[in-house]
């Protein structure tokens, strides 16, 4: 059996885990989120892998660049990722990759880039599917009317995030 190394990381936002699959990023997610479970059952079982808490490059280079969002210092990713999920769940995280920091969507917009504005419920259950937190933005989606919608993280966290990237680099 493979491995996913893991290793606990504390935010001002909150902890997150975080995992590399064969020095990929395949987990950045709220330590605490309601589906932890769901998300953890879903990669171990699909990557016929099990966690282990340890180091790796890719973990270490996700922390620093983390960092520097947190600080203001970074506006885009470049980790190499690991999409784990049905194909429908990789296009919407895709869709995701492609909102602009600072920026909001909405899951009827992200819905009709997918080609079908009836797929609002599946889009919003994938964008809960993401286990790959802030570098996948599903902070940035919020509803039709500009409220903000569930958040892995809770609302107040997406809030604080949508904040941080409003003041990002303002000078």
């Amino acid at each position: 059996m493979y491995q996913i190394i893991t290793k606990y990381y504390k935010t001002k936002f909150g902890e997150l885990i975080l995992g590399s699959y064969r020095e990929e990023l395949c987990l950045c997610d709220w330590r605490y989120r309601s589906k932890r479970l769901l998300i953890d059952s879903r990669l171990q079982k699909v990557l016929k892998a099990h966690y282990v808490l340890g180091e790796s490059e890719v973990i270490n280079r996700c922390i620093e660049q983390l960092e520097e969002y947190f600080n203001y210092k970074r506006r885009t990713f470049s980790i190499p990722l690991l999409l784990v999920g049905s194909d429908f769940q990789k296009r919407v995280w895709n869709v995701l990759l492609d909102i602009p920091f600072g920026k909001t969507t909405t899951y009827l917009k992200q819905a009709e880039l997918l080609g079908n504005k009836k797929s609002v419920r599946a889009v919003a259950n994938a964008n809960g599917a993401n286990s790959i937190a802030i570098i996948i933005p599903c902070h940035r989606v919020i509803g039709s009317k500009g409220e903000l919608t569930g958040y892995a993280g809770g609302l107040r966290t997406k809030q604080k995030l949508l904040d941080l990237e409003q003041d990002l680099f303002i000078i």
